[in-house]
């Protein structure tokens, strides 16, 4: 009786330890949040600087030789600001490649190396190394359909 009592007691206990084990991973794994928010639009067009106009005149954008910026508030901390980025390019520009679309959308991210070294694991192409400037940190990875992604540690 002992021994079916003292097996039971393991079995359990081996159980609800494996249980836990498995809870700790799971709830590591999901820890990190891949993708917080957009970060910007860019597009391609023939003349930057008159789709800049255009956007200023009818739809009351505030815009300069970049596009211009969106500022709103994060939901969870009302004090914590963000930016939005919108920009036209050139057709000619380069800077899309290798992706061949007229389009490259910025992500805002948490943790950009730690999800760069996950990207890598997952065989994500990544386009170029990590760049750090004063306003945050950015990275480039491909789609499976060859869109060129931006993605950004902003330093908020």
């Amino acid at each position: 009786m002992k021994k079916i009592v003292l097996l039971t007691i393991v079995v359990a206990a081996s159980f609800l330890s494996g249980f836990t084990v498995n809870t700790i991973i799971s709830n590591n794994k999901q820890k990190l949040k891949k993708v917080t928010g957009i970060g910007g639009v860019f597009f391609k067009c023939k003349d930057p600087k008159a789709i800049n106009e255009w956007y200023k005149l009818h739809l009351g954008f505030d815009t300069t030789p970049y596009g211009t910026s969106f500022e709103w508030r994060e939901a969870g901390d009302g004090n914590k600001k963000g930016l939005t980025q919108w920009n036209p390019f050139p057709n000619d520009t380069k800077y899309f490649a290798p992706s061949t679309k007229d389009f490259m959308i910025n992500y805002r991210v948490d943790d950009l190396e730690q999800l760069v070294a996950e990207l890598r694991k997952e065989n994500v192409t990544i386009v170029d190394k990590i760049e750090t400037f004063e306003y945050g940190k950015f990275v480039h990875i491909l789609s499976p359909e060859g869109n060129k992604i931006q993605l950004w540690e902003p330093k908020d």
